[in-house]
């Protein structure tokens, strides 16, 4: 949120009245100028000024017609929020994450090179031997890859660039492309011959005698897939890889764990050979939690990051993005469920469940697809490229691809004519429907509406389905993801199923916000009131990392750390609970301690502080000067002043805060009391460690209380929190005590 106005010099009680009045906006995003003289205790006078101040700032803005009298304000981000819900292709459904972008045009201008930003921010390292480029899909990774490869054969002096990506589908992406006309020294091209993706009939396995007769000749450029790779490295002697640059697609499909070959493979060929490493993702954790390389090979690689918010902010059309969730009862091909929110007008890509989830409805995965067509209309034909046309009930002819049928003669005609035709042809293909296909590095720029049916746990194919609809075309202002998702009811099994899974989906928003947030840098307030450099915060109370180990940590694991946080289910179980303060510490603390072991209690808490910011931050609103500095934050319903920022505060916030807010607005009634009744049925998942840590805080509540326990039965979280543990430490000491007693029987 910018601001052009210079008066954004609020002394502290006008801060105050600021706060007050954001307090309420959340509960009545549309006010006039006796709620704020409610609010504030001020007269009507002074509540003017304290409008005009927050017009200023930018959190509202006049609603519907300007008046004398009477006039109406509402909150600019539900303001924003009714913007992205206008998109949705049912009022049903929940828009947890909206965003609002500013439309720069930065991200799509191209250099006297044809280098798009992020593009160029690659080429500068192009001289580097071990690189690994992460950027959200849609920022030309493919690209950059051709520019820096080339450079490497015509400049560098290396002999073979081999590209490897996670399916075949991709290597479109790597097709010929006419880089010279504007402005770079070469075109790209690979050989039919070297292009191993191409869909001849062959398995991945076939293909290695190509791969063998290309490392003993003079062709320069293989594009294989990582399958193709693998088994590649069985046949060639690693002193073949010599002078040769390894390209490898979508690096999140490695990892250091034991179980991945591809991992346990480059690592084997870094260490044996003198390969250049080119590594690219959009999501650098391979099933969010096993790191791709050690810490010792990472250290060696030089990194290009390109941020999701870079990339979305910088587009020349699109506007909004809305990340939402829809809840549907019985099966999702019931009248009610998936056709509630398919919009056949829109270009979607559907995935549908796996056979073996909750969502599926045991038919089949072709019969599901059969049944989908009916949802949309009447099938009439299915034409030379495997493309079935569906007539609609007002007469429009939908073209339809259906990823789902895996025959290999459909499958090898309809990836040809998307990757060819459909890619570029807005009339090419209306809707897609996939199971396993169509996420990662699948190209559709048109695709307006991403729509997946079933709970999906990892960020990264959460990212990469994302993905698949925020291409910036001009045929769209808005993005739209939709999961649905089977609402909480039926018996207790169901219902405690259906509401971790909405847990486990409201913590997947979180980190999809976490990806699309601006990133900030966090430092304790200086003593010499020295300014903050651009992105840079000030934090009263947070502790300087004193140490090259700590520094480390907060430098290249801190993200991962928010995400282990966020999907850790203690974590999730007290923060639907609407806990705070020592207990979430003890819990953030203890998830640092298993993440990084050997830390003394001291780098711990230096550590965790900085994860607590970072998490606060990432659904916080910074509101800027004309400079561009942040001058204000909105923290959780809290307004505040920057300079007064501390680690207090942010120990407050609660991140899952704004999520519950918008459910408890959005879903009947009757289900927002089951979701409430069965996450307060759920007992925090207690340890012996965890109710140690709230010994302290149980004294502290006796000795406050005239010597009275925490109950059990108070409608206070915390002393409720304060009661499980002292009770369950009661326990834990009787059973103590009765084994001990049974053992000293039984030595009698």
């Amino acid at each position: 949120m910018s601001n052009n106005n210079d008066e954004m010099n609020l002394n502290k009680t006008a801060v105050e009245s600021v706060d007050k009045v954001v307090e309420h906006l959340s509960a009545t995003p549309i006010f006039n100028i006796n709620h704020v003289v409610e609010w504030t205790g001020f007269t009507p006078r002074g509540a003017y000024k304290v409008v005009e101040r927050m017009i200023t700032l930018g959190l509202i803005a006049p609603h519907g017609e300007t008046k004398e009298y009477g006039q109406e304000w509402i909150f600019r981000e539900a303001e924003i929020r009714a913007e992205v819900d206008a998109e949705r292709t049912s009022p049903d459904t929940i828009n947890i994450v909206s965003v609002e972008y500013e439309k720069t045009g930065q991200s799509t201008k191209v250099d006297e090179l044809g280098m798009r930003e992020m593009q160029k921010r690659a080429y500068e390292k192009r001289n580097s031997k071990k690189l690994l480029i992460k950027a959200p899909p849609a920022s030309g990774k493919s690209r950059a890859l051709m520019f820096i490869a080339l450079d490497k054969l015509k400049n560098q002096g290396l002999k073979k660039v081999i590209i490897a990506v996670p399916e075949r589908g991709i290597g479109a992406s790597f097709s010929d492309t006419d880089l010279t006309r504007h402005g770079f020294f070469e075109d790209w091209h690979i050989d039919d011959r070297n292009n191993l993706t191409n869909e001849d009939g062959l398995d991945d396995r076939s293909k290695v005698g190509a791969f063998l007769r290309f490392m003993e000749g003079d062709d320069q450029i293989l594009l294989c897939t990582h399958a193709t790779l693998r088994f590649a490295f069985d046949e060639v002697p690693v002193n073949k890889f010599n002078d040769c640059v390894l390209a490898i697609d979508e690096f999140h499909h490695a990892s250091i764990s034991e179980t991945s070959r591809l991992g346990e493979l480059l690592h084997n060929v870094m260490a044996a050979s003198s390969v250049q490493i080119i590594a690219m993702t959009g999501s650098y954790f391979r099933g969010d939690t096993v790191p791709i390389l050690t810490a010792e090979d990472e250290e060696e690689f030089d990194k290009v990051t390109y941020t999701y918010y870079e990339q979305l902010n910088g587009y020349s059309y699109l506007k909004t993005l809305g990340i939402g969730y829809h809840f549907y009862t019985g099966a999702y091909l019931d009248d009610g469920a998936l056709s509630a929110v398919l919009d056949t007008r829109k270009k979607t890509i559907i995935h549908i469940p796996n056979v073996n989830s909750k969502e599926s409805t045991l038919v089949g995965k072709l019969e599901e697809v059969a049944r989908i067509f009916d949802l949309m209309g009447t099938w009439q034909s299915k034409d030379e490229n495997e493309v079935d046309h569906i007539l609609t009930a007002d007469g429009r002819e939908l073209k339809v691809a259906n990823l789902v049928d895996d025959d290999p003669e459909h499958r090898k005609k309809l990836v040809k004519y998307l990757g060819t035709v459909a890619r570029n042809d807005i009339n090419g293909i209306d809707i897609i429907i996939a199971l396993g296909m169509a996420k990662e590095g699948f190209d559709w720029p048109y695709c307006q509406h991403a729509l997946t049916i079933g709970y999906r746990s990892s960020l990264t194919e959460i990212v990469q389905i994302i993905g698949r609809c925020t291409r910036d075309s001009y045929n769209k202002t808005h993005s739209q993801f939709t999961n649905l998702i089977v609402q909480p009811n039926g018996t207790n099994d169901d219902i405690t199923i259906s509401v971790n899974n909405m847990l486990k989906a409201i913590t997947v928003s979180l980190l999809m916000e976490q990806v699309l947030a601006p990133s900030f840098t966090f430092t304790p307030r200086p003593s010499d009131g020295r300014k903050a450099k651009p992105g840079e915060v000030f934090v009263k109370g947070l502790k300087q990392p004193k140490n090259p180990k700590v520094k480390h940590i907060l430098e290249n694991d801190l993200e991962d750390l928010t995400a282990a946080t966020l999907q850790n289910e203690q974590i999730q179980k007290a923060a639907a609970q609407g806990l705070t303060g020592d207990y979430v510490k003890h819990l953030q603390s203890k998830i640092i301690r298993e993440r990084h072991p050997g830390l003394t209690d001291e780098e711990v808490e230096i550590t965790r502080q900085y994860l607590a910011t970072n998490l606060a931050f990432k659904t916080a609103e910074p509101v800027r000067g004309k400079d561009g500095d942040i001058k204000f934050i909105k923290l959780a319903n809290r307004f505040v002043k920057i300079d007064e920022l501390d680690i207090n505060l942010i120990d407050s916030v609660n991140p899952f805060h704004h999520a519950f807010e918008v459910i408890s607005k959005k879903v009947g009634s009757d289900t927002f009391r089951i979701i409430q009744n069965t996450i307060a049925g759920n007992r925090i998942d207690m340890k012996v460690e965890d109710a140690l840590a709230l010994v302290p805080q149980i004294k502290a509540f006796i000795v406050a209380h005239n010597g009275a326990h925490p109950s059990l039965h108070s409608g206070d979280k915390n002393e409720k929190l304060l009661a499980q543990a002292q009770a369950f430490l009661t326990a834990h000491r009787a059973k103590y005590e009765r084994e001990k007693l049974t053992r000293e029987q039984s030595h009698e």
